[in-house]
This record gives structure tokens, C-alpha cells and sequence, in this order.
């Protein structure tokens, strides 16, 4: 059941009202932000780090993305394009990423009103309130918000009646070290490691052609590059690919195939289960990765299995770490933000994406309960309001954005409304280990508490199964039990 936030909705002081929205980060989700904005006739500041609106998914504009341009374009930056002359691309079509920068987030970029509030080159430093540190309490949700922010040399300031955080994680990938640290001897090794997915069968093709590449992740970012090394190697087959995962079990690694409403996502999953299976790459299952040596030519990688055996992986020519991002915190250290305690996502979404007890890659919608702090006015929205967490749709993202400008503009009705449908995956946490001891199922009736607070409603009689995405999850829920299990409904 999706918990709601128990962090009271102020809303903002008229002190505030003319100062403009900052938003932070000019990918899809931010920019659907401001459109938002520009509907609810709210002044705002869009500030981007790179040189350009999308710069994160050219970073991998190589990729075909699983979800259709249905899913990948807000309906309110496509109103606002359309007096243009734009056309939306078929919406069963499916986009490289730089597609969708090219298509639908540079053209929306050029619009009067976007041109005039972004700011592009311009990395955020640190958000706070004016004159007020973290400690301080009287008065602090009456001052404006800070944004700390460098242009080239220059250091600056922007004042804000509130900030929504849709800064992503793609700066800040995890490192191949399994203890969340990187492993001795990563950083000189850096030479040899690619975090991300790499375009192997285009621009960094003479980095693996020939060559020996270990793949570190489980993910979908490990699956494009396994399959592309793959197809590298039936050109160049002196090509070897290896494959190493930390967990020994691949349900979730593999999807749910021909059930996954996304008929591209379950393929992905499959197609990597079919070069698994026909020995087509060296598979390490386990294998929690703790050194890079480098020796002669090459690369040694060390670490332990499950049974804490050592294993050595030699002749390592390349490391393509796919093992995903993490949430950039600094930003934030001056702010009372209210977090997960280990995926650092925000702190309602945790128990709904949690990946050490349900393999679900499908979240029901949420809005600005669920994204609120205690900070009055913060926000994070987008992949990285996920934290840690993998999988996040941009469709979820644009709900997101909906519901927070809403909450912003003081129309709680609208913001407190669920309009979005998610497809649902096709994979669930049920017969995972780990899950039977969390304590439940997926998509399970969570166990009641043998107390609840007076204000809190009964929950549902039924709720309704199979699957584990929004559809099949139940109504909306209640307030987080902190010891009910992690789930996704």
C-alpha cells in the first residue's frame, strides 16, 4: 500500500509570492516542471548544469529506450509546443534517448518562456534559507530559499518561495566496490572503467573491438551494453565479453518477460537470459567485487562470492560499470530533508521500492506527499526523489511535476489527484528469496500493526492481486508502519 507522507503541507507565505519557483535540473522531468509552472502562471528559474536541456540522457542518446514516446512526453510541454507547428511522434514508437532530447526537450527549450528562465552552464552548489542555518527554527519557513550557484567562475546567488530538486543521479554513479565504497585500486584503474553504458557499436567502439570487457551491474544499463558487446563480438569475434552481478539470483535481472506490459522491457531481460544461457559471455554470479589491480596490459578484478570465497577474474582489458547512481546529498546539507535511511530517496517512496525485498519495477503514482520535507517549499522529484533505487519511469516523473506545481500553487484538490496509469512490469518479489522473510508478499495485504493511531482509516478489505505494479496493488494507503515490510503494495 503507498504510505503518505506524515509531513504537515504549509503553504507558501505571501512574503513569497513574488519571488519565482527555482527549479533545478533541465532534463524531461524538470522541464515538465516548468511547464507546470508557465500553466499555473507561476514566475520561475530553470538551472542547468549542462551546456544544453537533456544533457544526462545524451550522455547515453545511444540507447533505445523500452518505454514508448506515450510515456516519454508530458502532455503539458506538448500543449504548449503544439501553437508551433510541433508534431508529437507516433506514440507506439520507440525513441533512442537522444531522441527524445532532440524531438521533444530542444524544442520546448527554444519557447519564449523557457528561453527567458534557463539558465544553462550553471551547477548548483547548495540550496538554504536566507539567514537561516539548518538549527534555526523561528521564522525559517517565512524566509525565501537560497540557491548557491557557479556560472564559469562566478559564484552567485538566486532567491526562491520554494525549490524542486530535479537534479537526477546520472552525475554520481555507484562504484564497482560491493560495500558502496570503491574497490582498492579503482581510482587507478580509472583509465579503464566506463560508468554508464558506453555506445560500443558507434563512438567507443575502438575501446572494446578486440578486447576483453568485463560488465559490472544488473540492471538495464548492464543488459544494453552486454547485447551490444555481443553484436560487437559477431563482427570482431576476438572480442570477449564477461558478465559479473552481486546477488546469485536474476529474477528480477531477467524481468518478466512476455507479462511485462512494456513489450521492450521484457525483451531486453529476455534477449540477456538467451546470451546468458547460450555461453556466450563468462558469468560470474555473486561476486562482490573488492580490488582492481592492474598487472602488465591488463586488469585484474578480486572479490568474494556468496560463500565469501575469494574469486579472481584475470586478463581484463575494460570495466563497464553498470552498477547505478546515487543522489548527489550535498546539496542539501543546509536543508531539513527527510530520507530513507539507505536508498536515500525520499522517505515515503523507501518501503514502495525497496529492492532487497520486492523486484518490482513499477511504482503507483504519487505527488507532493509523498516528495515533501520538512522543509516547507523543497521538493525532489524525477529519478532522483528514487534515490539508490533502480527503475524509474519518466512518466512517473511528469505525474510528479503535476502534482508538486499544484501543491505550490495552493490547489491541494488537484494535487492530491492521481492521474496517471503505469504499466506494470510483469515481475514480482513473490517467491524472491527475501521476501517470505520481510515478513509478506508482494502486493500482499501488508500486516496490520496491533495498534494504529486514532486518525489513521481502516484499511481496505480486499485488495485485489497479481502483478505488482499500480494497478493491482490496492487503493491508496496510510501512514508508514515503520515495521510493516517492504513492499510495493
Amino acid at each position: 500500500m503507498l504510505p503518505n507522507t506524515n509531513i504537515p503541507l504549509r503553504q507558501a507565505t505571501p512574503a513569497d509570492s513574488g519571488l519565482p519557483v527555482a527549479v533545478l535540473g533541465a532534463g524531461p522531468v524538470g522541464l515538465a516542471a516548468a511547464a507546470k509552472l508557465i500553466e499555473r502562471g507561476l514566475p520561475f528559474v530553470l538551472l542547468e548544469a549542462g551546456s544544453r536541456v537533456g544533457s544526462s540522457l545524451e550522455d547515453y542518446g545511444h540507447v533505445r529506450l523500452f518505454s514508448p514516446w506515450r510515456y516519454n512526453i508530458d502532455h503539458s510541454m506538448a500543449a504548449l509546443l503544439k501553437p508551433t507547428g510541433w508534431t508529437a511522434p507516433q506514440p507506439d514508437g520507440l525513441p533512442l534517448a537522444r531522441d527524445v532530447v532532440r524531438q521533444v526537450l530542444a524544442p520546448f527549450a527554444k519557447l519564449p518562456q523557457i528561453a527567458a528562465a534557463l539558465q544553462l552552464h550553471t551547477r548548483v552548489l547548495a540550496v538554504s534559507r536566507e539567514g537561516f542555518d539548518k538549527v534555526k527554527s523561528v521564522g525559517r519557513d517565512r524566509a525565501p530559499f537560497v540557491i548557491r550557484a557557479q556560472r564559469g567562475a562566478e559564484r552567485f546567488q538566486i532567491r526562491a518561495r520554494a525549490v524542486i530538486d530535479a537534479t537526477g543521479t546520472w552525475g554520481t554513479p555507484n562504484p564497482l566496490g560491493a560495500d558502496g565504497l570503491p574497490a582498492l585500486g579503482e581510482a587507478e584503474a580509472a583509465s579503464r572503467v566506463f560508468y554508464g553504458i558506453p555506445d560500443v557499436l558507434g563512438a567507443h567502439r575502438h575501446r572494446y573491438e578486440a578486447r576483453r570487457t568485463l560488465v559490472v551491474g544488473a540492471g538495464h544499463s548492464a543488459a544494453n551494453a552486454l547485447l551490444a558487446l555481443a553484436e560487437l563480438a559477431k563482427t570482431v569475434p576476438s572480442t570477449s565479453l564477461a558478465w559479473a552481478v552481486r546477488s546469485p539470483v536474476l529474477t528480477r535481472v531477467f524481468g518478466g518477460g512476455n507479462a511485462d506490459a512494456l513489450p521492450a522491457r521484457g525483451q531486453l531481460g529476455a534477449s540477456l537470459r538467451r546470451l546468458r544461457d547460450a555461453g556466450q559471455l563468462e558469468f560470474f554470479g555473486g561476486l562482490r567485487i573488492t580490488e582492481v589491480r592492474e598487472q602488465d596490459d591488463a586488469v585484474t578484478v578480486i572479490g568474494l562470492d556468496a560463500d565469501g570465497r575469494q574469486v579472481q577474474v584475470d586478463g581484463v582489458d575494460e570495466i563497464i560499470c553498470a552498477t547505478g547512481q546515487r543522489p548527489d546529498l550535498s546539496l542539501t546539507s543546509e536543508l531539513r530533508v527527510k530520507l530513507d535511511p539507505w536508498l536515500e530517496s525520499t522517505e515515503a517512496l523507501g518501503p514502495l521500492i525497496d529492492p532487497n525485498v520486492h523486484s518490482c519495477g513499477t511504482v503507483r503514482p504519487h505527488g507532493h506527499r509523498e516528495l515533501a520535507h520538512p522543509e516547507p517549499g523543497f521538493y525532489t522529484l524525477g529519478v532522483k526523489s528514487y534515490g539508490r533505487a533502480p527503475t524509474f519511469l519518466m512518466a512517473t516523473g511528469f505525474e510528479q511535476a503535476r502534482s508538486v506545481v499544484a501543491a505550490i500553487a495552493g490547489d491541494v484538490e488537484a494535487a492530491d489527484r492521481v492521474e496517471l496509469d503505469l504499466p506494470e512490469t510483469g515481475v514480482c518479489g513473490i517467491g524472491v528469496p527475501g521476501i517470505a522473510a520481510a515478513g509478506g508478499d508482494c502486493c500482499g495485504e501488508p500486516a496490520q500493526p496491533a495498534t494504529q493511531q486514532a486518525t489513521q482509516p481502516a484499511a481496505p478489505a480486499t485488495i485485489t492481486r497479481g502483478g505488482c505494479g499500480p494497478k493491482s496493488c490496492g487503493p491508496a494507503a496510510q501512514p508508514p508502519v515503520p515495521s510493516a515490510p517492504r513492499c510495493c503494495g
